[in-house]
């Protein structure tokens, strides 16, 4: 009876650990992790400018360099390197003793042709000579006064006066140098900055693109006349306080360069710019109802550019993207979105098709 008894113990405590053994709750594996939280962007079709830039160098509207016309000394210099000048102004005087001395010759030779026709003159008209010794002494006369209308040029050349207004640039001969029409450099240069010229090249793809920018004529080419206006940035990285305007596109493209020579003007009113120096031409083109696709919500698969579509359930799906320009900030397409399409804007690299992700703005 006893060892029946232990054995009903041991049967009631088994049959107790069985049943605390079975309500226990079993182990769960690792829980998996929340959605991320990426900020994302609706897409709206607005009006986008894009500007292309090019290095330009600027030029006076006129830059005349000054050249001697006749040899000599230089006797007097009436302006100042940088002096503001008109049309016609005084510039140099050269010395001319030499110039009144062959002067003074030629004009007592031609007194002396005209004495000789005064006296043959009458004689033909007598007949008492023939009328061609009347008609040599008339051609010697003649190159008597030519020879002498030289000389008196050559004198008025050596007071040299400015052919437009502008400002003086460097003066290189002074008082006492010995100047001619042969020398190397010129006297100096008058640049009228009134009206700044700026110069630049593109090459044949940036040609092709700006062909297709801009407003065309009945004819099909560039009208120039409807052309945006383009915007200066200077040397110091500010923007010029006027809009320029295109005033030239030489479309014949140079086979050494590969490039085109392209101009554009500004109304330099205030003197700001100044000719030889240099900057960047920027030219918009605008395109309508289009997307701009920051480049930071896009990713690269076999060399398409790729964003992520945010889904009605919060999944993503990639899209790729009809990439027609690129801007400061990325990517412009006009074509391939629905207006309204919401796209993922940062982490998109780590993001795969089918991924929920939270959506913040």
């Amino acid at each position: 009876m006893r060892n029946l008894s232990i054995i009903g113990i041991l049967s009631s405590v088994l049959l107790l650990s069985s049943c605390f053994a079975t309500s226990e709750k079993p182990e769960q594996g690792p829980t998996a992790p929340p959605p991320p939280s990426l900020k994302v962007a609706k897409l709206n079709k607005l009006d986008l400018t894009v500007y292309n830039e090019f290095a330009t160098t600027l030029e006076g509207k006129q830059n005349v360099e000054i050249w001697p016309k006749v040899s000599g000394f230089v006797q007097e210099v009436y302006v100042e390197e940088g002096q503001k000048i008109k049309k016609g102004q005084l510039l140099f005087k050269l010395e001319t003793q030499t110039l009144n001395q062959d002067a003074n010759a030629a004009k007592a030779s031609v007194d002396v042709a005209q004495v000789e026709v005064d006296k043959l003159r009458p004689l033909v008209e007598k007949n008492i000579i023939s009328s061609v010794q009347l008609e040599t002494a008339k051609a010697q006369l003649a190159q008597a006064k030519a020879n002498y209308q030289s000389i008196a040029s050559n004198i008025g050349y050596s007071r040299i006066t400015s052919p437009v207004d502008g400002y003086i640039g460097e003066i290189p001969f002074k008082i006492g140098a010995l100047v001619s029409s042969n020398m190397s450099q010129p006297l100096t240069t008058v640049s009228d900055i009134s009206e700044v010229r700026a110069y630049f090249s593109m090459n044949e793809k940036e040609l092709l693109k700006l062909k297709q920018s801009m407003p065309k004529t009945d004819n099909n080419t560039m009208d120039i006349d409807k052309a945006p206006k383009v915007k200066l940035v200077m040397i110091n990285g500010e923007e010029f306080n006027e809009p320029g305007k295109l005033a030239m596109i030489n479309t014949i493209i140079n086979s050494t360069t590969g490039s085109i020579t392209a101009r554009a003007d500004f109304n330099n009113k205030n003197n700001l710019l100044s000719s030889g120096s240099t900057g960047k031409i920027k030219i918009p083109t605008i395109y309508k109802d289009a997307y701009e696709i920051p480049q930071t919500a896009t990713v690269d698969l076999q060399g398409k550019k790729l964003v992520y579509v945010v889904l009605e359930d919060n999944t993503v799906s990639t899209l790729p993207l009809d990439i027609i320009t690129t801007s400061q900030k990325g990517f412009i397409v006009e074509n391939g979105i629905e207006d309204g399409t919401t796209i993922v804007l940062e982490g998109v690299s780590k993001l795969k098709d089918g991924m929920t992700i939270n959506p913040t703005k």
